[in-house]
């Protein structure tokens, strides 16, 4: 957040370690991680409602969630070590040592930061969710750069809630592995214990014989030696937040099959995907942009892999464990009232042949970096999050979250996906883009929507 100025006020910051003494662990990364070596961190901002006063924060609410964060790190260690980048560009190491800690800061937002506003799914401003994303450490040292693979901030709206702000590395663990991290903090904050599984952290569990194809990503991005730069100011970013409730997926499901009884592994994910990219594509030209109709489109999407290889990895395995999965459309076929068929079609193939097979999701990940890498820049619609981990049950002992934002999405192409916490069996969409872009994209998402 170097090129901005934030408009809250640090109340208190702290360094905080696990509460029990532990040996330095070191965990190689494993091809699942060194993918994401240069990726941009990953933002998440989860809103509480909770009117204290500010002397009520400093004195129950900091030195509680200091206490459970300590004890939850105590369970998940890699998180209070650092990533290590050699100089010599040797592979990299995720290393926790004895008396590593993050850094987590609380703060009061400026009365201009309206919380209600900000939790709201109308248009907002991009840059304000700015003020309570916390950056990541990096320093050097002989040899190697130690790089902090996750800080918290906590922000106290007065007499009306909390933000609570997460940015990670994402070579340290994908959704499945931060999420738990967060669920077992809230569980240590609001109970007084820990209710979940202990991580794994091995590393043999990904099967990759001698490294060879963790040292043959790296081998392949280390030429490429750099520091995501931070966002710079202003964004010139909308955020909106998009709804399909269970009746509206329904609706969408049935007028695929009233096309083509016979379409298979028709999921609420399927059709909730399928319909934002042929919205993103249709809204173009509405927003003032000039695509060729032969132009490539793509759609990226992750995987977990943890039960989709044999043997399977275990569901509490601490790391990455995702695959790539891309479809590929042109701009004229998804922007055309078939659009949305188009779309369904291809990524339920996709799912059904690469994503449901054992022998085939990991088939062509030799290549991931080669076939994949050239599409930096190209027209490629992408997906962060998924329904299957639940954002919005935390609970830090205050109620559930009224709000999530994935404000990483701001460095890309595409959508936030989550359960939505008010309508069961429905999906939240969240959205940047250019103001002019999220009209265009909410005038064919609604109307598409009626019968």
């Amino acid at each position: 957040m170097a090129t901005t100025t934030k408009r809250v006020t640090v109340l208190h910051a702290a360094a905080v370690s696990p509460s029990e003494d532990a040996a330095e662990l070191r965990l190689h990364l494993t091809f699942f991680d060194v993918v994401w070596v240069f990726f941009h961190p990953i933002q998440r901002l989860l809103f509480f409602n909770h009117p204290i006063s500010s002397s009520e924060f400093l004195e129950t609410v900091v030195p509680s969630l200091k206490t459970s964060l300590s004890k939850a790190l105590s369970r998940y260690l890699p998180l209070a070590g650092n990533l290590i980048q050699h100089f010599n560009l040797d592979p990299l190491e995720l290393i926790y040592s004895p008396g590593d800690s993050i850094s987590i800061c609380f703060a009061e937002a400026d009365e201009s930061l309206d919380f209600n506003r900000l939790t709201a799914h109308e248009n907002r401003d991009a840059d304000e969710f700015y003020n309570f994303i916390p950056d990541l450490a990096t320093r050097s040292e002989e040899g190697f750069r130690k790089t902090a693979v996750l800080a918290i901030q906590v922000t106290l709206f007065p007499e009306t809630g909390i933000c609570i702000g997460f940015t990670n590395h994402h070579a340290v663990g994908d959704a499945s592995s931060i999420v738990g991290f967060i669920k077992a903090w809230s569980s240590e904050s609001k109970l007084g214990r820990y209710q979940f599984q202990d991580p794994i952290f091995d590393r043999s569990l990904v099967t990759d014989p001698s490294l060879r194809r963790a040292n043959l990503f790296w081998n392949h991005i280390k030429s490429f030696y750099f520091q995501v730069p931070p966002p710079k100011f202003p964004t010139n970013r909308t955020r909106a937040t998009f709804v399909l409730q269970k009746s509206q997926i329904q609706f969408l499901k049935n007028r695929t099959l009233s096309r083509n009884p016979n379409t298979e592994h028709l999921s609420s994910f399927t059709v909730t995907l399928g319909y934002s990219w042929a919205t993103w594509v249709k809204s173009a030209a509405h927003s003032g942009e000039i695509v060729d109709e032969n132009e490539a489109e793509y759609l990226g999407f992750p995987v977990d892999c943890r039960n989709r290889v044999d043997p399977p990895i275990p569901e509490t395995y601490f790391g990455n464990c995702l695959a790539f999965l891309v479809v590929e459309s042109t701009h004229g076929k998804l922007k055309s009232e078939d659009g949305f068929f188009e779309a369904v079609d291809l990524i339920g193939e996709c799912i059904r042949e690469k994503a449901n097979k054992k022998d085939e999701i990991l088939k062509d990940a030799d290549e991931w970096l080669v076939k994949y890498g050239p599409l930096v820049g190209k027209r490629i619609f992408g997906v962060a999050g998924s329904p299957r981990f639940d954002l919005y049950e935390v609970d830090f002992g205050w109620g559930k979250a009224k709000k999530l934002e994935v404000a990483s999405i701001d460095g890309d192409q595409g959508i936030s996906l989550a359960k939505s916490p008010v309508f069961e069996g429905g999906l939240e969409i969240g959205l940047s883009a250019m103001e002019k872009k999220i009209e265009a994209f909410a005038h064919f998402f609604h109307g598409d929507l009626i019968a």
